[in-house]
């Protein structure tokens, strides 16, 4: 995907702290700090617009969300939305998922989100998939114990690929669709290009995985 650059995105998502966490290593350990409640703290990694993080939070005023998406650009315009929404229950984080465990204690969060990340097709980029071993250590290392990923995808590859590595890590499946928007599944919430691409009659492919106490 070609992102248009929004060099006035910086001084935006600076402009709204009470919604984008500035320094989120400072919490480290104490999120509640950031909430004011001890709710259970899901995260989604690439939030992208965030309609998704967004329509959750409204959903579940008892769970705390924070929406992570690395390029500026995009994130700015899930700030548009929770501007526009104010919820106390969300909120944003403009950095890399690769550097998660700077910000995260371990049990900090209850539950992660992958919606739709790239699927870096090509062999060679395999580590860069954040269904990739080493990513789920990182998950690992920041969820509490027995924590799950939810996970959902168009790209068939991606999916087998993340099946496998979920099985690999030692991780319990504990849900599997291979065309959710035909299955049996209720309270999907979508996203802006799951919207999109299901629309044009693209499988959905979702799973749910938890990992096991070693």
């Amino acid at each position: 995907m070609r992102l248009r650059n929004k060099p006035w995105a910086k001084d935006r998502l600076e402009s709204y702290p009470q919604y984008v966490v500035a320094k989120p290593e400072s919490y480290k350990g104490n999120w509640t700090e950031v909430f004011g409640n001890d709710q259970p703290i899901h995260i989604e990694i690439g939030t992208g617009k965030g309609r998704f993080i967004t329509e959750m939070a409204k959903a579940n005023p008892h769970i705390n969300y924070i929406g992570i998406e690395v390029y500026k650009s995009v994130i700015v315009i899930a700030l548009d939305r929770l501007i526009e929404e104010d919820l106390p229950n969300l909120r944003l984080m403009n950095v890399n998922a690769v550097e998660l465990q700077n910000y995260f204690a371990k049990g900090d969060v209850d539950q992660v989100y992958l919606n739709f990340s790239d699927p870096w097709p090509k062999t060679r980029h395999e580590k860069r998939r954040l269904t990739y071993k080493t990513f789920l250590s990182i998950y690992e290392n920041i969820l509490v114990d027995n924590g799950e990923i939810h996970f959902k995808t168009d790209n068939q590859g991606l999916f087998e690929f993340s099946l496998r590595s979920f099985s690999e890590y030692g991780m319990l499946l504990k849900y599997v669709s291979l065309d959710l928007h035909n299955s049996s599944y209720e309270g999907n919430i979508m996203t802006e290009y799951e919207e999109k691409f299901s629309s044009k009659g693209f499988r959905i492919y979702r799973c749910e995985v938890q990992f096991q106490k070693k």
